[in-house]
């Protein structure tokens, strides 16, 4: 149970990174894929309350939470879950996966918008390196 509430703290800390992040980029570049954190548009019943920025904020951290918990325990029974680069590897590549979402909203970057897809891939190394960091260092 300690590891489980451990696991949702980092979940909560690397999801304020990667949102701060993609936050600064916005304001430094007018870039609107930090829109795409919290775009609930896709996602049938959710994409009903979208006007509510409370469930996108909601949506962000439980996706957060639930990746490291996820992840942790499956780079586990792999036996890698304190390996940093399993972290950044999978986040990476899942993001960049991620950013073709994209193209479900009128809301968000488009598809073809490579700052967007640079700004988004590149947050999500930092989100993935601050989840393997605390993982290896705080969770045992």
């Amino acid at each position: 149970m300690i590891r489980v509430l451990k696991l949702t703290v980092v979940g909560i800390i690397a999801g304020i990174i990667l949102a701060g992040f993609l936050k600064i980029i916005q304001l430094l570049t007018h870039n609107d894929a930090y829109i795409l954190l919290f775009n609930t548009d896709y996602i049938p019943l959710l994409n009903q309350l979208h006007q509510w920025s409370v469930v996108g904020i909601v949506f962000h951290f439980v996706t957060c939470i639930a990746s490291v918990i996820g992840l942790f325990y499956i780079l586990k029974a792999l036996e890698i879950e304190y390996n940093l680069l399993a972290y950044i590897l999978v986040y990476s590549a899942g993001s960049a996966m991620l950013f073709s979402l994209t193209a479900l909203s009128e809301k968000t970057p488009s598809l073809t918008d490579f700052p967007a897809f640079i700004y988004w891939t590149s947050g999500h190394m930092i989100y993935s390196f601050t989840v393997g960091l605390l993982v290896k260092r705080w969770v045992k």
